[in-house]
């Protein structure tokens, strides 16, 4: 071989970065939420992270809107259950640490078989048939009760056979870093698929499917790959929810499980990687901890996905994104003045719609137990109009100070950017 045929490749030290970042956080969470409610809600987390993954290669890498992708982590879930459940019974024996590779392939094997069905046809086509084959799988779930257990579920017990090396994955801290570490590796997994040329025709196909068509490909044969691999992580996730809860029931299969990965990932941002493992988080901390906070917690979840829809439809890492660009470019500072201003009328109007809100579920349904109510550290009387009036002054004072922030704000947004675009145009970039 000549020298001259050698070439060199430069290290991506940014992408090592962000690797190694992932791993030390995954590492180290435990230490910094160290009890066992955290535990649970980080393995939890943990979950949901693969599963919105795995549905953000149909939605935000393919264009394929599907209202039943908890069809294959809820089958993966029941399979992986019962794989517990023999192997504990001496049936079979098959580690814990790989029952989510059960999952893994019982979602990939309905993906073969629900997917050649559901991609013969795309768009809203393709979203009304995978909503027609979630509730066909949930019927099925209450009509063969051997299989799927009925309305209770099926139930079993993770801590089965000897110890290796003092490990018996009963303490949920062991769990949790099982589920680390499927999810390390499901996560470079899927990050390399959409690097490889699938993953490249796949964002083809969700862009100008026909122009895709043009040029030689079959646009159903790569959404029907991208789905079987989706189906794949998707089982993956449900393995190792059976694994972390120990019961799977008919819920793990319903549509109101695939509306929340949509709802989850689309808050998240589908346009980038990290997006659903963000949107993942931050859906699992406004479900758990907001519905032991209050009863109206599904109408802040819906508030807050209509404001994500209005005012930022990239997602939650589009935001984050857009401002680190302004950081790079040094033009955040400048920015900062007209941004506290609309940030604090929007703060105002948050506050008091919260206790508009929470008076009128506490007046509504709780009257009866007294209508005294505790917001924000002070005591409301909810049957006085002061309380009201406060509310309603400081929500009308915060919709009219945003309206007058927020055209100044927008107007030095867009000329930050319009300044980046010109500076990305002059060094000829």
């Amino acid at each position: 071989m000549s020298l001259h045929t050698i070439s060199y490749s430069p290290i991506n030290t940014g992408r090592w970065f962000v690797w190694t970042g992932f791993i030390a956080l995954l590492i180290l969470a435990p230490v910094l939420f160290s009890s066992g409610g955290s535990l649970s809600l980080l393995s939890l987390m943990g979950t949901i992270m693969i599963f919105a993954l795995s549905y953000n290669m149909l939605l935000g890498q393919s264009g394929m809107l599907s209202f039943g992708h908890a069809v294959y982590s809820g089958l993966g879930a029941f399979f992986a259950i019962h794989a517990i459940n023999l192997s504990a019974s001496n049936t079979f024996f098959i580690p814990l640490s790989l029952v989510p590779l059960v999952g893994g392939i019982a979602g990939l094997t309905f993906g073969i078989l629900f997917g050649y069905v559901t991609t013969k046809r795309s768009g809203t086509t393709f979203s009304m048939i995978s909503l027609g084959i979630v509730e066909l799988v949930f019927a099925c779930s209450l009509m063969f009760p051997g299989f799927f257990g009925g309305e209770g579920g099926v139930s079993g017990n993770r801590v089965f056979g000897k110890a290796l090396m003092g490990v018996s994955f009963g303490p949920q801290i062991q769990v949790y870093y099982l589920i680390a570490a499927w999810l390390f590796v499901s996560t470079v997994a899927m990050f390399a698929i959409s690097h490889t040329p699938l993953g490249r025709i796949a964002n083809a196909v969700r862009d100008n499917p026909e122009r895709a068509e043009f040029i030689g490909y079959y646009t159903q044969r790569v959404r029907y790959l991208m789905l079987i691999l989706s189906g794949f992580f998707a089982g993956i996730a449900g393995g190792l929810s059976a694994i972390n809860f120990e019961i799977v029931s008919a819920e793990n299969v319903s549509a109101a499980r695939s509306g929340a990965v949509l709802l989850f990932t689309f808050i998240g941002g589908i346009g980038f990687f990290f997006g659903p493992m963000l949107g993942a988080i931050i859906g699992v901390l406004l479900t758990v901890m907001l519905s032991e906070i209050t009863k109206a917690w599904l109408l802040y979840l819906g508030l807050f996905f209509i404001l994500m829809v209005m005012y930022a439809p990239g997602g939650l890492a589009s935001i984050i994104m857009m401002n680190f660009r302004l950081m790079v470019n040094r033009l955040f500072m400048p920015l900062l003045p007209s941004m506290l201003k609309v940030t604090s009328a929007g703060l105002l109007v948050f506050f008091s719609l919260v206790m508009l809100i929470e008076m009128t579920y506490h007046l509504s349904l709780e009257s009866a137990q007294g209508t005294m109510i505790k917001l924000f550290g002070a005591h409301i009387d909810t049957a006085q109009p002061i309380g009201w009036l406060i509310a309603a002054v400081a929500f009308v004072a915060g919709i009219f100070l945003f309206i007058r922030s927020r055209t100044p704000f927008m107007d030095a947004w867009d000329e930050a950017n319009a300044e980046i675009e010109r500076r990305i145009a002059g060094s000829g970039r």
